[in-house]
């Protein structure tokens, strides 16, 4: 798929550097990274376990801050804000997909998915339509009443997804969400991925280690020793 047409940087990382005590020392995951990432863009993230790549996720998503450097999304400078700020930032700007899915287990599906829009200030009536278009979008309207012990891996991940879209988030991340299934589940979870980055021009950026699921992006970044190095594709590499 060609980026062309697509929109503003959405996502810019300058300079940015975060490490940690490890032993007597540091490690620093990232060092002086620079990344652009554009509205409608699908780009995954590759790179060995402990190089950063979940890391990465958390400072794009406000979950963490970076030692140096600034982290700008829509325009915004997210790099100073306080954690009150962040939270709030947090509950309209990002949708955020687990490997694990992190669904309340006492909670049905519908309840999982209207969660987060529990924090917005929205008239219950729009709340439904935004519940009733998650679950409609991901295909999980008939489970709309299941607990997630009632529901195979495929559907838990879907609400996952349907949950993380229902406040029409700016950016979707992933920390690897198809690791916790099996090679045809998860193919269908990227496919209503690649959908969600089609049809609504949704903004995704996901971690994985899987060459399969690599194929979606658009763009592919491989995260070692601090650094990014951005895979050359061809024009169609994902049919």
């Amino acid at each position: 798929m060609s980026n062309d047409g697509k929109g503003n940087p959405l996502v810019e990382l300058r300079g940015v550097s975060r490490r940690f005590k490890s032993g007597g020392g540091f490690i620093t995951p990232l060092d002086n990274v620079d990344l652009t990432i554009n509205e409608g863009e699908f780009v995954v993230l590759m790179g060995p376990s402990g190089t950063g790549k979940s890391t990465m996720l958390n400072l794009i998503a406000g979950i963490d801050k970076p030692d140096s450097g600034r982290i700008i999304v829509a325009g915004e400078d997210i790099t100073g804000y306080s954690e009150d700020a962040l939270a709030r930032w947090r509950t309209r700007a990002i949708g955020y997909i687990f490997q694990q899915f992190n669904l309340l287990s006492v909670l049905t599906a519908r309840e999982n998915v209207a969660l987060p829009l529990s924090l917005l200030p929205l008239a219950a009536a729009r709340k439904r339509e935004l519940v009733d278009t998650a679950l409609e979008v991901t295909g999980i309207t008939d489970r709309s009443g299941h607990y997630p012990r009632q529901l195979s891996g495929g559907q838990e991940q879907r609400v996952a997804i349907a949950r993380a879209i229902a406040c029409d988030p700016l950016l979707l991340l992933g920390d690897e969400p198809t690791g916790a299934l099996d090679s045809k589940t998860a193919k269908m979870v990227m496919e209503l991925l690649a959908e969600l980055n089609r049809r609504f021009n949704k903004t995704i950026l996901l971690v994985t280690h899987d060459p399969a699921v690599a194929a979606y992006g658009q763009r592919v970044l491989h995260l070692n020793d601090g650094h990014i190095e951005e895979e050359v594709r061809t024009e169609h590499a994902h049919a």
